[in-house]
């Protein structure tokens, strides 16, 4: 058996959603990048759903580029997932089988310029008095146990933990006898150097908030640096499918992981 799910009114999600998505420039051109659409959806809604999963609902989102649009997303979240009917003449809206979530959504105006670190800090007063919340990028999918990631942070003691993984390599492996010079065999897209990455899931203590200075901040460097140095971050090790979205090839890949019907990331029914 395997962790108890988490309760809903003890663990919030903190989501980074302000970026500029440069290389996905492509999509984001008029929409922030946590917007662009797998299976006809945000990435951003897949994320949500993935700790949905896990018993979470209620998330904080940081809002930077294009914020607007998330606002807007969220507002008319009913008439995106139902059936409806205008009556024109009688200025009237009657929401028909909705499909709405059970979510409460928090949008944070965290600012155009700001940093990963600053956007965090500017929405800890949303988890102030929490033992812990969780802390994702808008851009990035996994079949990431939450429930699991959640006690091993706990389990620790310590202010941080981040999910650590190996991404596959960039290209196909030959498998060469190069005693003959012959190509004996493939490897397909085979884990990289052996390094372990950043693979975007925290669960975290809201005192990291110590750690970050101001709007400046980055979070990747001078706060987990900080964290690490002071041994408050455990590290909690994923070996499962892990994909970021950076750019379009990438978006691909996960479209046709959806459409194909074998999305590793959905964890919900």
């Amino acid at each position: 058996m395997g962790p108890p799910a988490l309760p809903s009114s003890g663990v919030k999600t903190v989501i980074l959603a302000g970026g500029l998505g440069t290389r996905l420039a492509e999509e984001t051109t008029l929409r922030p990048k946590p917007m662009v659409e797998v299976g006809g959806k945000p990435i951003l809604w897949h994320i949500m759903k993935m700790y949905a999963a896990a018993g979470v609902d209620e998330f904080i989102v940081c809002l930077g580029y294009k914020g607007y649009i998330i606002k807007e997303y969220f507002a008319n979240y009913y008439l995106h997932t139902s059936d409806v009917t205008f009556d024109l003449a009688a200025r009237s809206t009657e929401i028909h089988h909705s499909a709405a979530e059970p979510w409460k959504v928090t949008l944070v105006e965290t600012g155009d310029t700001t940093m990963t670190g600053g956007r965090l800090k500017q929405v800890l007063p949303y988890v102030e008095g929490e033992e812990a919340f969780c802390f994702t990028y808008g851009d990035g999918l996994a079949d990431i146990d939450l429930r699991a990631l959640v006690a091993f942070h706990r389990a620790q003691g310590l202010l941080g933990t981040v999910t650590a993984v190996q991404p596959p390599g960039r290209f196909g492996a030959l498998e060469i006898d190069e005693s003959v010079d012959r190509v004996t065999g493939f490897r397909e897209k085979p884990r990289g150097d052996g390094a372990w990455i950043n693979g975007g899931f925290f669960v975290l203590s809201p005192e990291v908030g110590r750690y970050i200075v101001d709007d400046a901040s980055i979070w990747e460097q001078e706060p987990m640096r900080g964290l690490a140095a002071d041994g408050q971050l455990a590290t909690y090790r994923h070996l499962g499918f892990w994909q970021p979205m950076d750019t379009i090839r990438e978006r691909n890949v996960l479209e046709e992981l959806w459409s194909s019907g074998r999305a590793p990331w959905r964890t919900w029914a």
